[in-house]
């Protein structure tokens, strides 16, 4: 005769009859996702099934109607693994990001897009665009700037030269650790390996905790993780993806010098995006070398009351573009007032690119 409390295995029935349910209703949610894609591509054999504004909306829809006790994010990452599982039966998304495994960027790819895209890392930034640009995968994520560091101009940069849009953005909080491995003897590290971003970010820990130790900057906090692996007097800075990926121990965690750390993704693709209800979009702008300049890129922004939330410069790559712009705002490119703008900001530069509009982040 069992010992369990008649209402603690009632309860245990209960969590089991709602599991069954679960299961039934993600079961017909798939079967409708399934009927979907044979819908679309009845009508349309190249039609597109991942579609970003509706993910969005979906996503938004879940959080606002979400009443607890389960965070509304935690609610909200949940539907986005049933989403991704049910868009993998209509069709596997291929999606490119800066690797190697076990790096943020990856960590930003299966928040976005879920644990059942195919992702595929890249050895550099130009590579992710060559490979969206070429058709090889779907989607591409690279990095556009850190709330400690700044922007990363690279990525700019290629989208200088590239025809490759932005369809959607991922903020992610970044958590450093002090990895070892089993075979490192702790009170003996002498050096430390990481990305040069990573020992900006956590320059005043170690400072105060390993002033000694030697910085040894690497391409990756994934590599720096795998090269611990074969030392016995060393340790990485890297995340969770990375002490995972490599069977690393935390010595010390959340060492960031600013608990607010966070990193900016974009999702590249080569699509246009339709509005989602809650946007922005960016644009790169070249303006002429004369008195006012800036002012006059701006001014319209004003007038029409647009939020401006990002304004980059960068060097321009020939003389005809001597001051370049990235400007981020809020708004799509369908909106009236945006489109108003738009219309204002080409008559008065020497060159306008519209890089996107997308979906702000929102998970």
């Amino acid at each position: 005769m069992s010992d369990t409390p008649k209402d603690l295995e009632g309860l245990r029935q209960r969590i089991d009859q709602l599991d069954s349910d679960i299961m039934r209703l993600i079961s017909e949610r798939a079967e409708c996702a399934r009927s979907v894609a044979e819908t679309k591509t009845k009508d349309d054999p190249q039609a597109v099934f991942y579609r970003p504004e509706r993910e969005a909306q979906v996503l938004r829809r879940i959080m606002e109607l979400n009443d607890g006790p389960l965070d509304s994010e935690e609610m909200a990452r949940l539907f986005r693994e049933i989403m991704s599982a049910c868009l993998a039966l209509e069709q596997p998304i291929k999606v490119a990001y800066l690797g190697p495994e076990g790096t943020f960027t990856q960590q930003a790819s299966l928040k976005h897009f879920g644990e059942s895209a195919i992702s595929l890392p890249m050895a550099a930034i130009d590579e992710v665009f060559r490979e969206v640009e070429a058709g090889a995968v779907n989607y591409g994520v690279v990095p556009v700037e850190n709330s400690t560091e700044g922007v990363i101009n690279h990525t700019l940069d290629s989208f200088m030269d590239s025809s490759m849009r932005i369809c959607g953005e991922v903020v992610l909080r970044i958590h450093h650790h002090l990895l070892v491995s089993d075979n490192t003897r702790r009170d003996k590290v002498s050096r430390i390996y990481s990305h040069p971003q990573s020992f900006a970010q956590c320059r005043k820990w170690l400072d105060a905790h390993y002033p000694q130790a030697e910085r040894v900057p690497v391409s990756s906090n994934a590599e720096a993780a795998r090269l611990v692996k074969t030392e016995w007097h060393s340790a990485a800075i890297a995340g969770d993806m990375a002490a995972k990926l490599y069977g690393l121990t935390r010595v010390a965690e959340k060492i960031e010098d600013r608990p607010d750390n966070s990193t900016r993704f974009l999702i590249i693709g080569n699509q246009d995006v339709p509005m989602s209800g809650d946007d922005k979009t960016s644009i790169v702008v070249a303006m002429r070398n004369q008195p006012g300049a800036l002012h006059d890129l701006l001014e319209p922004f004003h007038r029409h009351q647009i939020d401006l939330t990002r304004l980059e410069t960068r060097p321009s790559r020939s003389g005809v573009w001597n001051y370049v712009f990235f400007i981020d705002f809020k708004g799509h490119r369908d909106e009236p007032r945006v489109a108003a703008v738009l219309e204002e900001v080409q008559v008065r530069a020497a060159e306008l690119k519209v890089l996107g509009s997308f979906p702000m982040g929102v998970l």
